[in-house]
């Protein structure tokens, strides 16, 4: 897990973040935000399986890269930086609110996570899959964040829903296994109504700290 968490502390680096001082998840005691510009994996509560994606298109559907789930908790392919939307006002650091309207940008391959109208492989609901780049994003990138129980910010192992802007599809996943393009790996898909099965969990990763300007 140590070296998974160098490796996202060093594509921060890259990013140009490093007049920033960062703490690894797991090396904090106390209560801690996600904000905009961390690195962070995603857990799927129900299975523990992380949200993975790869330079591997589907074999059919859209075609885009593909993302599963991995059982691999040390993957860096599962590793996902946080961002706003577009034309939103919010700066990194800043802390992400219940409703927010975020992109999950996939950090090795730079692509989005995205969904539409094409059926997941699998199960046959919503595909969601890797699309566009850095300078290259629309609205099917935008997914709102619903906290799951009071909580009002998101946090660290706050379960929370993911629900896509375009579709209404929540991000899910489930036991169903892929053979081909991904081994082992499960289905990531999107379905519209709320189950257990789209609960998730900011794991691994390293957190920003909280915007103190704001």
């Amino acid at each position: 897990m140590a070296l998974s968490v160098l490796f996202a502390l060093s594509a921060l680096l890259l990013l140009g973040l490093d007049d920033v001082s960062v703490r690894p998840a797991s090396a904090a005691a106390d209560v801690v935000e996600i904000t905009y510009g961390s690195v962070i994996k995603l857990m799927h509560e129900r299975t523990k399986y992380r949200l993975h994606s790869h330079d591997v298109p589907y074999g059919s559907g859209s075609g885009q890269q593909s993302v599963t789930g991995s059982p691999d908790v040390d993957d860096s392919n599962s590793y996902w930086i946080v961002r706003p939307q577009p034309d939103s006002s919010a700066r990194q650091g800043d802390i992400i609110e219940t409703g927010a309207i975020i992109r999950l940008q996939h950090m090795k391959t730079r692509r989005w996570l995205h969904s539409h109208l094409h059926a997941s492989p699998l199960s046959g609901n919503l595909e969601v899959s890797c699309f566009g780049g850095d300078d290259r994003s629309d609205t099917g990138d935008f997914w709102r964040l619903e906290i799951e129980g009071s909580g009002k910010t998101w946090r660290k192992d706050q379960r929370v829903r993911f629900r896509h802007v375009d579709t209404g599809g929540y991000l899910h996943s489930h036991d169903k296994k892929y053979n081909r393009i991904a081994g082992g790996q499960q289905e990531v898909c999107g379905v519209r109504d709320k189950r257990a099965e789209n609960l998730w969990l900011a794991a691994e990763g390293v957190y920003l700290p909280v915007n103190a300007s704001k």
